[in-house]
């Protein structure tokens, strides 16, 4: 789970996000999504005037939050052990005593973090289940209304930062249903937890000493300080350190504040930190394409770029047949291999994913946005026969992978780049279509 402005790390239908250059792992933990779509009015307003490096170290094993309560006695006895020595570090980086004494006080380490940090939707899912709730008949209906309920404000939004108004609404629909579900976890314990705990120890310390200096410079009241189970904050569910850079007091009362019932201050957050992430006025995320018969899947790669009038030439057109528009150079993506859709992905693309990096996150934001603006659903059908694979069965097939010979470079249970890109390679070797996918018939065949 990648964070972004919220957790590029991590985020999702309920997940978390942060802002971070696309790795093969997960964003950090992103924003704590929804998985329940609820049917709630949004807020009616009257609007007034970068990277991260997510580190992956091997876990520790006595902190598996399914073992029983001896070894958690010990996990929190470690976990008290671990705020004791980081209180030095963290004044060594600004933080008052008093500040840090006053937030830790009584924190306690939190199984059920790292748990939600091992399930999130965005990788434990297959990517036709993920749309399915992404982009919902009830969140599609809810966006719609969030859309017309706050289209002043959305109008002054979009004409200071040039980000589509469906792709802010879609984000804030899967980060926090549109501003029902932000979180009610303390932001200081959830960071607190990740941190100790030795996955992104280095990503999370820099999170936790940046909700600190919040704290610190008075943001917000240590009370409020809540969020997702990742310590991802507000409508929009940023994280710490992209919203000490990237936060905007957008109505002028003198505070950034994310968490309040008006969303006006975080949705212009939001489009800050895409302007800022590269976002292109005019360029759509992606759109769904054909492919032809005898189309060669290599070339279905990130990095293989060509304008749409290119593609068209090799029979990669819309699904009526009419070549899509020039807007910039872009790749194939097949989410779900030869068999299920696929799209045209433009430079918006990336942006999205700086703020988390999953593709299945960033197909839902763009999707829900096409429907939220009255475009219908993916026409194409999905392998809907396939199952996800669980976490140790990635695992396995990252390690399979390294045996043969085509190495993934991390053995993590999270299918990104990296290992697409090993089991394109794979595929080639034994004949195979190199779409890509990483699915439980590609497992079998590495036994």
């Amino acid at each position: 789970m990648r964070f972004h402005g919220t957790f590029a790390v991590l985020a999702v239908i309920g997940s978390t996000v942060a802002a971070g250059p696309v790795d093969d792992s997960v964003r950090p933990v992103s924003r704590s999504t929804v998985e329940t779509e609820v049917s709630r009015s949004v807020v009616s307003l009257v609007p007034v005037s970068a990277p991260r490096n997510s580190l992956r170290p091997s876990l520790r094993p006595a902190l598996s939050p399914e073992i029983g309560a001896p070894v958690l006695d010990a996990a929190q006895s470690g976990f008290s052990e671990w705020v004791v020595a980081f209180r030095s570090r963290a004044l060594a980086q600004g933080i008052s005593g008093a500040v840090f004494d006053r937030a830790m006080r009584g924190a306690t380490y939190d199984p059920d973090v790292i748990r939600r940090d091992r399930n999130q939707s965005e990788f434990t899912k297959t990517i036709w289940d993920y749309l399915d709730s992404a982009a919902s008949e009830a969140r599609v209906r809810n966006g719609r209304r969030a859309l017309r309920t706050n289209e002043s404000l959305l109008d002054l939004i979009e004409a200071s930062y040039g980000v589509d108004r469906e792709i802010l609404v879609a984000i804030w629909g899967l980060e926090s249903a549109y501003g029902s579900f932000r979180g009610m976890t303390p932001v200081i314990r959830s960071l607190a937890t990740l941190a100790y705990d030795a996955r992104r120890q280095e990503f999370f310390e820099a999170q936790l000493i940046a909700a600190l200096k919040i704290l610190q410079d008075g943001d917000v009241a240590l009370a409020d300080f809540t969020g997702s189970w990742a310590g991802a904050m507000g409508h929009t569910q940023f994280i710490p350190t992209s919203y000490q850079t990237l936060a905007v007091d957008f109505d002028g009362d003198g505070k950034r504040d994310i968490w309040s019932d008006d969303p006006g201050d975080a949705l212009a957050s939001t489009a800050h930190y895409m302007s800022k992430n590269g976002w292109v006025e005019g360029m759509p995320w992606g759109v769904e394409v054909t492919i032809p018969e005898g189309f060669d899947y290599a070339l279905a790669n990130r990095e293989v770029r060509k304008l749409p009038s290119e593609w068209a030439e090799l029979g990669v057109v819309r699904h009526d047949g009419a070549t899509e528009p020039d807007h910039g150079p872009a790749s194939v993506l097949l989410p779900a291999g030869a068999r299920g859709a696929a799209f045209l992905i433009f430079k918006n693309f990336d942006v999205i994913e700086t703020y988390n990096t999953a593709d299945a996150y960033v197909i839902g934001v763009g999707h829900l946005s096409d429907r939220i603006s009255g475009g219908g659903p993916i026409r194409s059908d999905w392998p809907r026969g396939d199952r996800a694979l669980t976490f140790d069965e990635r695992k396995e097939m990252q390690r399979l992978l390294r045996e043969r010979g085509f190495d993934p470079r991390k053995i993590d249970g999270r299918i990104g780049p990296l290992t697409i890109n090993a089991v394109r390679a794979f595929q080639a070797s034994i004949g195979d279509v190199q779409d890509g996918y990483a699915s439980l018939n590609l497992l079998r065949k590495l036994r």
